[in-house]
């Protein structure tokens, strides 16, 4: 059973419990939309906390309050940095909660988060959309950031391999690479079917690294637990960053699960949304290798 239950969390006083038997999401409707924590009932927290920032509100430029928000691609300064720092609407549904923030000033694009947790297990879909208020045609695509705990280990899966052949001579799959990627990053191991990005405190270098994964899918190790997020990724779509759906960022933190809608040509008052998928699992080995992936995690995937 679902219920959701209105408390005070992180010094905001308006934030929001939705729940069941194993999972625990909560989100706060003083800023956002942004979720502020997501794991088991009871257990640790796989979002990332900014205590500093806890309970604030309101001011000219972007917080980072950690947790789980929704921005818009490509990236670009200022225009992907809008403040979300004052109140979201909060509908209830028969089976879903929507957030639903105020038109952004800088930007005349409109927000909103969908949390269908399911009934009886550790599983949520979240619907992220973006609404044109403008009144002519923009390009934009839907990009959520999942700000993950730090000392946690992100997969990432590269496109299937396959074998030498003349059925085999053309590329099928790109690494996407930014100015500050270090593919020499101690953190970073490039496998033959996995990508592994640990997220190490003690590491102060920016890095990000992005991959075309058509398997649709990315996640995250902490503690012996495991949060996967699952995504649609469609063949024929032109995405941000030399079309890339899948991005991961990490300093020494925070880790970010990034991924990406295709660019969309948006008409005045038209909507565009993008659907991950979340699970979450116990009992987890550290994954170090492509074996420990295949061992572990990728038959949780599905």
């Amino acid at each position: 059973m679902v219920q959701l239950h209105k408390l005070p969390f992180f010094n905001w006083p308006n934030c929001y419990q939705l729940a069941n038997a194993h999972l625990e999401l909560i989100f706060t409707t003083d800023v956002g939309p942004r979720i502020v924590r997501a794991g088991f009932v009871g257990g640790q927290n796989f979002l990332a906390e900014f205590p500093a920032t806890h309970g604030q509100t309101g001011g000219a430029g972007w917080i980072q309050y950690g947790g789980h928000r929704l921005w818009h691609a490509p990236e670009q300064f200022p225009r992907t940095y809008q403040p979300d720092n004052a109140p979201v609407t909060l509908e209830t549904h028969p089976n879903f909660i929507r957030l639903i923030q105020p038109i952004e000033a800088g930007t005349g694009l409109q927000k909103e988060i969908d949390l269908h947790l399911a009934a009886d297990e550790p599983a949520v879909r979240v619907i992220h959309r973006l609404r044109n208020t403008l009144a002519w045609e923009i390009e934009v695509a839907v990009w959520p950031l999942t700000v993950m705990a730090p000392s946690g280990v992100a997969v990432a899966p590269l496109p299937p391999r396959a074998p030498h052949s003349h059925q085999t001579l053309l590329p099928t799959s790109q690494l996407t690479l930014w100015s500050y990627t270090n593919l020499a990053d101690p953190r970073l191991t490039l496998g033959r079917r996995y990508i592994l990005l640990r997220q190490d405190p003690a590491n102060t270098e920016f890095q990000k690294i992005g991959v075309r994964a058509t398997d649709g899918w990315a996640a995250y190790w902490l503690n012996g637990e495991l949060f996967i997020k699952t995504f649609t990724v469609h063949a024929q779509a032109q995405y941000p960053d030399f079309n890339t759906p899948l991005e991961i960022f990490t300093n020494q933190e925070i880790l970010e699960l990034e991924t990406l809608g295709p660019l969309t040509r948006l008409a005045p008052g038209a909507v565009v949304e993008h659907t991950e998928n979340w699970r979450f699992f116990r009992d987890v080995t550290r994954p170090t290798s492509d074996a420990d992936v295949e061992a572990e995690i990728a038959p949780k995937v599905n």
